[in-house]
Order: C-alpha cells, then sequence, then structure tokens
C-alpha cells in the first residue's frame, strides 16, 4: 500500500509538472505574438502636444478611431477596418499610456482631446470624423465640442462617459472586482483568464453577459474571442487603463447642449458597464444627436456588428 501511495503521488508530481510546463509554453508562445503585434503596424509621431502613437489604413475622407479601456492604435484599426473598406481613410491612434504613446503629468479629457488635434495637425488634417468608443468617448465628446470645426461627424459607441454616476460595477462581485484587478496588472494573470475562464474574462473584462457572447454566431464568438486576444501585451496598457477611472467621469468643458456637430450614440441596453443610460442622456442633450439601442448585445454590441457598421457607415456617408 505504501508503495502505491509513493508511486501515485510521484504520478501526480509529473503530471503537475507536464501541466506546468505546457501551461508556460503556451503563455510565452501567445504573449512573444502579442508583442511582436504590437511592436509593428504603427509609428510615433512628434507633435506640439508630444508623441503620439498612430497608424492609418485606407484612403478617402479622415476619419479618426478613438480607442477603449485596454486599447491602443491595434484596437482603433480592428474597430476601423471596415469603415475604412468603404472608402476612408481611418487614422487610429493610441491615447495616454497606451503602448508607445506617454501620458501627461496631470492627464485630463481636455488634454486629451487637444492632442487629437495635434496629431490631425502633425498629419496635415484639417477635419475629420471621430468615432469614440466605450472609454475613447469622453475625449471625443471633449474635441467636439472644443473644435466643431475639425469635427465633420462623431459616433459614440458604447459611450464609457459617466455625467451623472460613476461606472457601473454590477459585471462583477467583490471577488472578482479583486481579481480583475490583479488581471491588470499582470500579462500572466490575465492571459490565463481570458484562456481558461473566457466565461468570467466576457463578464469582467468585455462588460458583456456569457449568454449573449453564447448565443452569438461564429463570427461573433470569433470577433469577441480576437478583442479579449487583443489586449494582451496588458502591462503595455497599464498607465493608460489606470487613467480610466479618472477621465470617464471627468466634466466636459461645455454643457452638451452646445455641440454643433451631428452625432450618433449606440448602445445596448444589457451593457454591464452601463452605458445604455450614457447614450441615452447623451442624445437627449446634444441637439444633433441620433440615439441607437439595441435590447441585448452587451459592451461588445454581440449579434448586432453587421447592423451597427452599417449604420454607422450611412451615417458618416450623411454627415462625413
Amino acid at each position: 500500500m505504501a508503495a502505491y501511495k509513493h508511486s501515485a503521488t510521484i504520478a501526480s508530481l509529473v503530471a503537475i509538472a507536464a501541466g506546468a510546463a505546457w501551461i508556460g509554453s503556451e503563455y510565452r508562445s501567445d504573449i512573444s505574438r502579442a508583442r511582436a503585434r504590437v511592436a509593428t503596424g504603427s509609428q510615433v509621431i512628434s507633435t506640439a502636444c508630444g508623441p503620439i502613437e498612430y497608424a492609418e489604413v485606407g484612403s478617402g475622407p479622415a476619419m479618426l478611431a478613438i480607442h477603449g479601456a485596454g486599447g491602443g492604435f491595434d484596437q482603433g484599426l480592428a474597430l476601423g477596418g471596415p469603415i475604412a473598406r468603404k472608402g476612408y481613410r481611418v487614422i487610429a491612434m493610441s491615447r495616454f499610456g497606451y503602448l508607445r504613446t506617454p501620458a501627461p503629468p496631470r492627464p485630463t479629457i481636455a488634454l486629451q482631446a487637444a492632442a487629437h488635434a495635434c496629431l490631425l495637425d502633425a498629419l496635415g488634417v484639417s477635419s475629420a470624423a471621430v468615432i469614440g468608443v466605450s472609454a475613447g468617448a469622453p475625449s471625443a465628446l471633449e474635441f467636439a465640442l472644443s473644435y466643431p470645426a475639425r469635427c465633420k461627424a462623431l459616433v459614440l459607441l458604447v459611450p464609457g462617459w459617466y455625467p451623472t454616476t460613476g461606472p457601473s460595477l454590477r459585471r462583477m462581485g467583490p471577488m472578482e472586482a479583486r481579481a480583475f484587478d490583479r488581471a491588470l496588472r499582470s500579462d500572466f494573470v490575465f492571459w490565463a483568464i481570458i484562456r481558461f475562464l473566457p466565461t468570467v474574462a466576457d463578464r469582467t473584462v468585455l462588460g458583456t453577459p456569457a449568454a449573449v457572447v453564447e448565443a452569438g454566431s461564429p463570427s461573433e464568438q470569433a470577433r469577441v474571442a480576437a478583442i479579449l486576444r487583443g489586449i494582451l501585451p496588458i502591462s503595455e496598457r497599464q498607465v493608460g487603463l489606470s487613467l480610466e477611472a479618472q477621465l470617464t467621469g471627468e466634466r466636459l468643458s461645455k454643457p452638451l447642449e452646445s455641440m454643433t456637430v451631428p452625432t450618433l450614440a449606440i448602445s445596448a441596453e444589457d451593457d454591464l458597464y452601463g452605458t445604455y443610460a450614457n447614450a441615452q442622456y447623451i442624445a437627449r442633450h446634444i441637439p444633433r444627436c441620433a440615439l441607437v439601442g439595441y435590447r441585448t448585445g452587451g459592451h461588445l454590441w454581440v449579434g448586432h456588428n453587421d447592423e451597427l457598421v452599417g449604420t454607422v457607415i450611412a451615417f458618416l456617408h450623411d454627415h462625413a
């Protein structure tokens, strides 16, 4: 019996070691690909507001793509790709603290909006349509308010600007919130969550009910998975992520009622980040704002991507 227990213990240790080795190998492979992906395809340009990382795709009227939390130029390109194929020059930048765009000592959404203008100046672009997704919405709104002549049209997707209350936290409980905070500080922990607990990541990271993702088409499920993978390496986005709680609740420099730029706000009622209420608020206060709301879809509008892209392109054709 003792010999059997000893053999079982050895077998268990061997299995654990093999499993750990496999996990380590998978992690190193995935994180290497992620780092290689963000190391190419963009450039850093010197502007009057400091260095800004950006990338471009397509040709035609300019459209500035402002990414959400956990993003960077790469997230902007993924968002703007379908629009570029419809005849637009998509300019995707990395906001303060993301990838190779440094954060100023005291960042504000006004400074971020000014950086958007500085980037357009450096690229010789006099005006552009602007799309702000999630946490990219505050500086998109501020840009349209502060530089109306330079903003042809404004699209706000699941706008992460909270004018009345803080961001909704009902997407996670206390233990999940602590795990989420830990994941934001570690490439390995974040990788492990999205690799082995994808339904948890859908809810806590992407603000989308797991059931909504599971009910989505294979292409939509693939899109969600790609967005999760695209957040790696999270360590190179950590500074930007640490600023979001401040910037998404910051006041704008002017009232929304003074907005003159045609605006489109889109969200879903079951967005676990609570952006549907934000979109409603924005639509009530901006004079020329259309609201598109989906009953389901979560923060990634799952099940509505083709419809959403068509709506955005039609809006840009009409106004940009």
